[in-house]
């Protein structure tokens, strides 16, 4: 309902402010300028982000110092801290970085914020910047319509900037031009109370700008002029802080539980922080004047004073927050639990696949990996069960020969039910994601996207082979005839080893040991194959088996031979490399001398 009131009573608002002032025209023209500067510059820095920005963030954050250091480096640079939360949410979100991580991002983010104010007020408002703007608009607009990803990401960062600058110049003027028809400042509310209101209407500003960055500069274009007065623009400032964390909490609601945290993170930080501002507010103008007496700045010189509140009010939070940073991970996660597990018999739901991770293409691909490797241990827990095994004790540390000799084919376990409810919806989820993230990223990307769909193919139809195996399992493992009893054993016990393999191979973060103990495993499953090793061949010879037995047993092999397979590829995609060249690597590691030949 709210939602449904809100857009039209801002359009309501606005038109009355442009019917009765032509220089209230101007000032909301230069908000809008500069808010679309800000999306330019987002979507500019958003084309650089296909690889370099992600590997700086996963190396500059295994220790608080350095995740404070990257958050605010990054919004010093990129002039939008909505930008790196929305980025950190989304490297949250793809189990890339740690919660304790992220929330030193937000915390190095937040003093980022303050470059803004100190470039606006000891640059934006002493020169006429318009003039930069023009020549940045046009060159940033030729450079848009290049084909050259970096030169488009180029041409957006130079055109965010020229509106950005053109922006600021628009609400300076109208500010000017304001005060000589209504004095704003008149209205000007003292003590407490006019702290309250203006932290009230603070927050308001930036709700609807979606920006505390263009709330700053707002709010230093009007204390330029004399519009505010400086006691009430420190409650304008306070409010924006708080405001901005609206922005937080709106991109972790596509995330996952990890990026709801974030946000709630970010939102206990900046009111604890503002409270605390509140409280000491007499000490901390004391402080201001103080350093500002030391910087030289004259005691009118609002607009620095200002920077200088910003600074040392955002500095404060963060050193006031650091020791308690584990704390507050620890009290998020107790608050805020991850979602139980589906009731028994419903259908499985997708656990990391989720929008915010569509933001950037790395984090896109490290959900949809994570996704697939839970579907395929789940996979291979299924195929464990329709072959009578313990799936779980298969994916695990147990001692495998004692497993097989004492646990192997005594339960064989329909497998549809299961297929049904743990692997159908997810599958489904997963090609879904990966589709939408392909049709978002750049070329570099859609081959591991397309390997990794395939390797979930492979993974469905193992278990769909499995299913057709069950049959013969149930009839031949019960036989009286040894022969064919022991074929099927081994059978069972080429996939088992497989399984045990592949599992160990997903704990190994060495990907040439992975590959090399892939390549073994197959060579020595592809011996104790019964058709290629000739057993097949001695057993119709010797009359040992029946002929119904031996089709059924060519057959089953070759059901066999396809979910081994099936199972080496998708595990060389998803856990050795995604990117790999499926067709050729198929080719030159997988399949037989004798099938590469026969093209």
């Amino acid at each position: 309902m709210l939602r449904k009131i809100f857009l039209p009573t801002i359009l309501i608002l606005l038109g009355y402010g442009f019917w009765i002032s032509p220089n209230f025209k101007e000032i909301t023209a230069g908000v809008a300028i500069f808010l679309f500067g800000m999306l330019s510059l987002e979507e500019g820095f958003r084309a650089f982000s296909g690889g370099a920005l992600e590997r700086v963030l996963k190396a500059s954050t295994d220790k608080l110092w350095k995740s404070i250091s990257f958050g605010f480096i990054s919004t010093a640079i990129m002039q939008s801290s909505s930008l790196v939360s929305v980025l950190t949410i989304s490297f949250i979100g793809a189990g890339l970085i740690g919660l304790y991580q992220g929330v030193g991002i937000i915390l190095g983010a937040n003093i980022g914020t303050t470059t803004g104010a100190w470039l606006m007020a000891g640059f934006g408002l002493k020169v006429k910047i318009s003039a930069y703007a023009m020549p940045m608009l046009a060159f940033g607009v030729i450079l848009i319509f290049q084909k050259a990803k970096s030169l488009k990401g180029l041409g957006y960062i130079l055109t965010g900037l020229g509106f950005l600058f053109l922006g600021i110049h628009h609400m300076k003027e109208g500010f000017e031009a304001f005060k000589d028809t209504v004095d704003l400042a008149s209205f000007a509310v003292p003590g407490f109370k006019g702290m309250l209101i203006y932290i009230g209407i603070g927050i308001i500003a930036t709700l609807i700008m979606q920006s505390s960055h263009a709330t700053i500069v707002l709010i230093l274009a009007a204390l330029s002029v004399g519009q505010i007065t400086y006691e009430n623009a420190i409650a304008l400032t306070i409010g924006a802080n708080i405001g901005t964390t609206i922005t937080a909490i709106i991109g972790s609601l596509s995330s996952n539980i990890e990026g709801k945290r974030l946000a709630g993170a970010h939102f206990i930080f900046n009111i604890v922080t503002a409270a605390v501002a509140v409280a000491l507010m007499p000490y901390i103008i004391t402080t201001v004047a103080f350093i500002s007496d030391s910087l030289g700045i004259a005691g009118t010189n609002h607009t620095l004073r200002l920077a200088v509140f910003d600074s040392l009010f955002k500095i404060m939070g963060v050193v006031l927050f650091i020791p308690f940073v584990n704390t507050l991970v620890r009290f998020l996660e107790r608050v805020l639990k991850k979602r139980e597990a589906a009731p028994q018999g419903a259908m499985l739901k997708a656990e990391y696949l989720n929008d915010s991770a569509l933001e950037f293409p790395a984090t896109a691909l490290k959900a949809t990996l994570d996704e697939s490797r839970a579907l395929m241990n789940r996979a291979m827990k299924i195929i464990a069960t329709g072959l009578g095994l313990d799936g779980d004790r298969l994916l695990s540390e147990d001692d495998l020969k004692h497993l097989l000799e004492t646990n192997c084919c005594q339960n064989i376990t329909d497998i549809e039910p299961l297929y049904v409810r743990e692997l159908k919806g997810v599958y489904g989820e997963i090609v879904g994601f990966a589709i939408k993230a392909q049709s978002e990223i750049d070329a570099s990307y859609i081959t591991s996207f397309h390997n990794i769909k395939l390797a979930n193919r492979n993974n469905i139809e193992a278990v769909k082979m499995t299913e057709q195996l069950q049959h013969n399992l149930n009839r031949y493992l019960h036989s009286d005839n040894a022969n064919i009893k022991e074929q099927y054993a081994k059978m069972v016990k080429r996939i088992a080893k497989l399984i045990r393999r592949i599992h160990l191979i997903s704990q190994t973060e060495d990907k040439e040991e992975a590959l090399l103990s892939l390549m073994k495993t197959k060579k020595i499953l592809e011996k104790n194959d019964i058709v290629s090793n000739g057993k097949l061949d001695k057993l119709i010879r010797e009359n040992l088996i029946t002929n119904e037995m031996a089709s059924s047993l060519m057959n089953d092999s070759a059901y066999t031979n396809n979910i081994i397979k099936s199972l080496i590829v998708s595990a060389g995609v998803l856990w050795v490399d995604a990117n790999v060249d499926i067709r050729k690597y198929r080719e030159e590691i997988f399949l037989d001398k004798e099938e590469r030949e026969d093209g």
